[in-house]
């Protein structure tokens, strides 16, 4: 099968060197991590589950990994995997987003777990925040397929519909993502309604608009 994406140094030395990056830090976390390590923490910025040194250092950066691999041969398998070539640059850019925020989260966590004073929530939201508006920035560009983007019964059987809710839902994951962002500055007991309000205004935003668009379509 071929893949709809040409891979080339271009395409490849900015993912490629932040996977990097996270293996050689791997190491040096391992060294002087402590033996317990915290590895999720709760809306107040308290940690709540814990972990051995080893799987603390070295699951992330085999997860970026993992996550890098995928999104450049899942669409291999995609059934439209030749509209890839009409937002080839937003796929790549989504690809590089995600592993970077994922490195991101990583080095903030073990950085916290060397003994380093930092307001986890505040991080958090503010890279949560940062990822929905880059992705919304760019959802407008993506163009029909069965991997990425928003997709809704209406969405895929309709080409207007696709791309009326992307643009769309662009301006939502913006908004979300600004709303998010904020969140890790709110006081403690806001952050969990907040954080619930920009997620469910995405899932039910684009599905709801999607489906009102598709019934205009039909309309017409």
């Amino acid at each position: 099968m071929k893949n709809p994406i040409k891979l080339n140094f271009k395409t490849e030395i900015v993912p490629i060197l932040i996977i990097l990056a996270s293996f050689v830090a791997s190491f040096y976390f391992y060294s002087n991590f402590p033996k317990q390590v915290a590895t999720h923490w709760n809306f107040a910025g308290e940690p709540d589950a814990y972990s051995g040194k080893t799987f603390a250092a070295f699951f992330f950066p085999v997860l970026i990994l993992g996550i890098y691999l995928l999104m450049t041969f899942i669409p291999m398998l995609d059934p439209k995997k030749e509209r890839y070539a009409q937002f080839i640059k937003p796929y790549l850019i989504f690809r590089s987003i995600f592993v970077l925020f994922m490195t991101a989260i990583y080095f903030i966590a073990s950085i916290a777990n060397l003994g380093y004073d930092l307001n986890i929530g505040a991080w958090i939201a503010s890279l949560v925040g940062v990822l929905f508006i880059v992705l919304g920035n760019y959802m407008g560009k993506i163009k029909n397929n069965w991997f990425v983007g928003v997709r809704t019964p209406w969405t895929l059987s309709s080409e207007e519909v696709w791309n009326k809710t992307h643009r769309f839902s662009g301006r939502v994951f913006i908004a979300a993502g600004i709303l998010i962002a904020l969140t890790g500055f709110a006081p403690a007991q806001l952050r969990l309604p907040l954080f619930i309000i920009a997620i469910l205004s995405i899932v039910f935003g684009t599905i709801i608009y999607s489906y009102i668009i598709y019934l205009k379509e039909k309309k017409q």
